[in-house]
């Protein structure tokens, strides 16, 4: 049941007009937004994030559903290597605080290592020129709680101190993405000369 809710919700992803999501060497826009940690409430800034170094934004479409499930858990599971590479991560959904909170802290996927943003109205998402889908009534995320908001198309986007894009990486799987976010990250850590 679950998986052919998630197939309906990706077949009305794939039928929304094409977007045109923004490029490498696009300006990505700043935001804040209320995010959770570890189960705790904080603001996020992309500016502030920005100021330490790249920035991985990746969007998802909702928490505890499978393919989110996977792509947190990855991130989580790899969180050591983003953070040698000098990169903060931040996930982003239309979900709403509380579910945040919950999936932040959960061990089997953020595990308290990966901060994820609300976006309840998509106004973020609208900025990067995503895709959302309208919610579907009745549809049930993987602990069979209703999720009851719309869904934003898998897409993340490596920002560079600079604020520009370096990479748009969507159309993968969600362990695919991460390691193409990550490849990205290393990329960029690799081309910044040593400190003398």
């Amino acid at each position: 049941m679950i998986r052919s809710l998630c197939v309906t919700i990706l077949a009305t992803l794939l039928s929304l007009p094409a977007s045109a999501a923004l490029s490498p060497g696009d300006a990505a826009p700043d935001f804040s937004a209320q995010a959770s940690l570890a189960g705790k409430t904080f603001a996020f800034s992309l500016a502030d994030a920005r100021r330490k170094g790249p920035v991985v934004v990746y969007f998802y479409p909702s928490a505890f559903t499978s393919g989110c499930n996977v792509q947190a858990h990855e991130f989580a599971v790899k969180m050591a290597k983003f953070e040698a590479a000098g990169a903060t991560v931040i996930g982003v959904s239309l979900d709403n605080i509380e579910r945040l909170n919950a999936f932040s802290a959960d061990p089997q996927y953020c595990a308290g290592k990966v901060p994820v943003a609300s976006d309840q109205d998509g106004k973020i998402a609208g900025t990067y020129h995503l895709k959302v889908a309208p919610e579907e009534h009745g549809f049930k995320d993987t602990r069979g709680v209703e999720v009851g908001h719309g869904f934003t198309e898998r897409t993340t986007f490596v920002v560079a101190a600079d604020g520009k894009v370096s990479a748009t990486i969507g159309g993968l799987t969600p362990t695919a993405n991460v390691d193409r976010a990550l490849a990205e990250v290393q990329r960029l850590a690799a081309a910044v000369p040593a400190s003398k």
